[in-house]
């Protein structure tokens, strides 16, 4: 595996590794979408985004045509409930930060809010199944988590849809939040979310996110401290399979003393014209003393024709900091670990498999639930054996 390509260059016409002036945004966040110009694919944050794929989420053409069925599942101590965007909690996180989020905003009709009690400790998770059924649709989630609760929360994306949508996570004061969002959309699903996180003091969150399916998925998680003592832990995976564009764009934004931020996304690609991008921009802010961060994106290219842009930018305006690092490593299969293997017995199919599930695997026990754990390794296996097929 390749290592640390130097800051600014490009290897082979197919990875790039730099850091931009400016990757986070063009416009300040706002929840009008005026405030935000319609992309021409020249700006930073949609350069790497093939804007004719959108399907007009992104220049106010798509109108909503249908919306997703959406079942959740609750155990004691989760209340669910619909509220309109005037509920104060709908936009609590932070604004949209670009223009198909401020769209989402603007359009969707109803917000649905999950709520875990103060002090609850779940002992099971409450599960979000959305599942397309065609058309267009624009939706806004809310989570939020009461002061020292502990709750698991998995959000699986299946079917086919063009979906725009916020979700919001609000982690109370010392309370721990683990959140998995799949997305195993058809292979001509549309899906652009806004994730942001509201981490308050001495809190704890988690989000695994895994990209399978669709057309085209474009993700942006956003974490922000709401006081001192916050901890984040960002996980991904995602497998991109010919002529799929999936895209994740993470900002950490530490603007507050004494928090903590790691970040661990990996990726496989197959087929030609899949095409992945992983942005993880950290913003250490001159009050953000004490902060604690580091981001790390792996691809793994298991064929001619596939193209990885990853762009870790790392920006830090004080000193005072325990630690901060990042690290961008892009390759292919190495020969002399299938070699190693298949000297032992092993067939090439089966080595390129288990490189592969060794890979993925540490990422996919950070999820704790053995049920969607073997779910997804089974669905890495599909994946390659339609390849090999």
């Amino acid at each position: 595996m390749a290592d640390n390509t130097p800051a600014g260059s490009t290897t082979d016409g197919a990875i790039t590794v730099g850091h931009p002036a400016d990757a986070r945004v063009s416009a300040a966040p706002s929840y009008d979408v005026a405030d935000f110009p319609v992309p021409s694919g020249r700006e930073e944050e949609w350069r790497f985004t093939p804007l004719e794929r959108l399907r007009g989420l992104h220049d106010g053409t798509a109108e909503a045509t249908g919306s997703p069925r959406v079942e959740v599942t609750a155990p004691e101590g989760v209340t669910v409930s619909t509220v309109d965007r005037d509920d104060p909690r709908v936009g609590k996180a932070g604004k949209p930060v670009d223009r198909v989020a401020a769209q989402a905003f603007s359009s969707f009709e109803k917000a649905s809010v999950v709520s875990i009690a103060k002090d609850s400790v779940l002992t099971e998770p409450v599960r979000i199944a959305v599942h397309g059924e065609g058309g267009t649709s624009y939706a806004h989630q809310v989570v939020e988590v009461g002061a020292f609760a502990e709750a698991v929360v998995v959000i699986d994306h299946t079917g086919d849809a063009t979906l725009a949508a916020n979700v919001e996570f609000l982690v109370g004061d010392g309370a721990k939040l683990t959140v998995v969002s799949v997305q195993d959309w058809s292979n001509t699903a549309v899906h652009v979310a806004q994730h942001t996180a509201l981490i308050g003091r001495d809190a704890t969150f988690k989000s695994v996110v895994v990209t399978f399916g669709g057309d085209l998925v474009r993700l942006h998680p956003r974490v922000i401290y709401g006081a001192p003592g916050g901890e984040a832990e960002l996980f991904g995976l995602y497998f991109t399979d010919q002529g799929q564009h999936q895209e994740h764009r993470l900002f950490i934004d530490h603007d507050t003393p004494h928090c903590r931020s790691n970040v661990t996304y990996k990726g496989a690609l197959q087929g030609q014209d899949a095409h992945a991008v992983w942005i993880g921009d950290v913003l250490i802010r001159a009050a953000a003393e004490g902060t604690d961060t580091y981001e790390l994106n792996r691809n793994l290219v298991l064929t001619d024709g596939a193209r990885v842009d990853s762009v870790p930018n790392l920006e830090i305006e004080t000193g005072e900091i325990v630690g901060a690092g990042h690290a961008s490593a892009t390759g292919r299969f190495e020969d002399e670990q299938l070699f190693y293997l298949q000297s032992r017995g092993i067939r090439a199919d089966e080595a390129r498999r288990l490189v592969v599930r060794g890979f993925f695997g540490e990422l996919v026990q950070q999820i704790g639930l053995p049920d969607l754990e073997q779910r997804l390794m089974a669905q890495i296996d599909a994946e390659l054996e339609a390849s090999v097929g």
